[in-house]
């Protein structure tokens, strides 16, 4: 799940604090740096892109495939995103400066035997979201969850009631300068 690398756009509540140009340079970056750290023959990586008139800017790597993320809150677009895809399937943060190959796989193999995996955040939050068969999800997924606060992935486990679901990895992202000291 990316955004479009414009200033002012994308990490805006970190623009604040560095500036946007800064904020943007450091997401443009960040998310060439997942691309790298992600991509494995076992899996098929595309980004999930925001706005819809952005898939295809030359601002995304060519090989690489997009798909418009579409419109509605956080929660409607990742849900959309997932059922798009055939499972099992995860959606991961372009925010997320330690995730690499061994932590995707990790909520993979979680897939095997549970219904859906989250990978929490230390803030109350996720960064990787996965169904087995995303098909089947709940009308409900991701209706009233709370975004950008501490109760984003309580919330969201809320949505699945009856869903056997796995936690993997604790990883953060950045969102203000301080979480930048961090990665």
């Amino acid at each position: 799940m990316v955004k479009e690398p414009r200033p002012g756009r994308v990490k805006t509540r970190l623009g604040r604090e560095i500036g946007h140009t800064a904020a943007c340079w450091w997401f443009r970056h960040q998310v060439t740096r997942l691309l790298r750290r992600t991509a494995d023959p076992r899996w098929r990586v595309v980004l999930a892109v925001a706005p819809d008139r952005a898939v295809p800017s030359r601002a995304w790597p060519a090989h690489v495939p997009r798909m418009a993320q579409g419109t509605g809150d956080l929660g409607a677009r990742m849900a959309r995103m997932l059922r798009h895809c055939e499972g099992p399937v995860c959606l991961i943060g372009a925010d997320i400066p330690d995730v690499g190959r061994p932590q995707v796989a990790r909520a993979f193999k979680a897939l095997g035997n549970h219904d859906a995996v989250f990978g929490p955040a230390p803030d109350g939050g996720f960064w990787l979201v996965g169904a087995r068969h995303p098909s089947r999800l709940p009308h409900g997924f991701f209706r009233a969850v709370r975004w950008s606060t501490e109760h984003a992935l309580s919330d969201s486990l809320g949505t699945l009631p009856g869903w056997r679901v796995a936690q993997v990895d604790v990883l953060r992202d950045v969102d203000t300068a301080a979480d930048l000291g961090r990665s």
